[in-house]
């Protein structure tokens, strides 16, 4: 199947950022991982794939809990970083929704905010659920909407500056997308055919420092990377000045950044016969 003007438009934001991820949003992003793992029952010698695994927080969280574990990545140098950060994890280069394992191969698949990057979030769900055997569940987290203050600066702080999103970075098609709350999650995961679907929210303060949470930005990771480094020297910087004003409303007595995120955790088991298996 062909990637979407969306998925084409991931892979740019996320070449070559590994290094710079890790540094600031892959430190946010690994919160989640204790809850994605007790949801997807990661246990001691379970097989796992981790989609969409980044640097490998999830990976090797999954490893140190005795699991068997495959870890993929689109983008070559997050699997390149993951592979060392991880070595008892077998990591790939492999993208949604087509990925080269047989049906039914492992017994839990996590995705820790991998359908945040996918053009065609259903027909990815459907290939996690081929690869995973009969029984075995799929657990992921997604960011919820709308998003939680901590999770809106960098947003804030793009519109302040009078920057919109370039026509160059195409948003996910509306026939593709769908609510992202707790029940329009559980209703993509009963879709794909999934049962004993469950989702929670998550929230936390995440603890950075301004420095920290602007090399993101800076450095072109992610979509919010892309919109600032598109727009030139002079208008980066002015969004810049305008994240640290708005930074203020959440800067602590020791300089730091408290920042409220939210985060949905949701769960399903692959059917057998069409019925659940417990």
């Amino acid at each position: 199947m062909p990637e979407t003007p969306f998925d084409e438009s991931e892979r740019g934001a996320w070449a070559g950022c590994a290094a710079a991820y890790e540094a600031g949003f892959g430190r946010l992003c690994a919160h989640t991982v204790p809850r994605l793992l007790d949801a997807a029952g990661v246990v001691a010698g379970a097989r796992v794939l981790d989609v969409g695994t980044g640097t490998g927080s999830a990976a090797a969280a999954a490893c140190a809990r005795g699991a068997r574990v495959v870890a993929v990545d689109a983008e070559p140098d997050m699997a390149r970083l993951a592979t060392r950060i991880v070595p008892e994890a077998c990591v790939h280069v492999a993208a949604l929704p087509q990925l080269p394992y047989a049906d039914g191969r492992f017994d839990a698949v996590v995705g820790n905010f991998v359908l945040n990057h996918v053009g065609r979030p259903r027909v990815a769900l459907d290939e996690l659920c081929r690869v995973t055997r009969p029984g075995g569940r799929i657990a992921l987290t997604l960011w919820a909407a709308p998003a939680a203050p901590g999770q809106a600066l960098l947003g804030r702080a793009v519109q302040a500056a009078g920057v919109t999103r370039p026509p160059s970075l195409p948003m996910l098609a509306p026939e593709d997308d769908f609510p992202r709350t707790e029940d329009g999650l559980v209703g993509l995961l009963r879709g794909a055919g999934l049962t004993d679907t469950v989702c929670r929210s998550l929230s936390w303060d995440h603890r950075t420092t301004p420095e920290e949470w602007w090399s993101g930005p800076a450095a072109g990771v992610a979509t919010i990377g892309r919109i600032v480094q598109s727009q030139g020297a002079d208008v980066a910087e002015r969004i810049r000045r305008q994240f640290v004003a708005l930074a203020a409303e959440f800067t602590g007595g020791d300089g730091g950044l408290v920042l409220p995120h939210r985060a949905l955790v949701a769960s399903g088991r692959v059917a057998v016969q069409g019925r659940v298996v417990g």
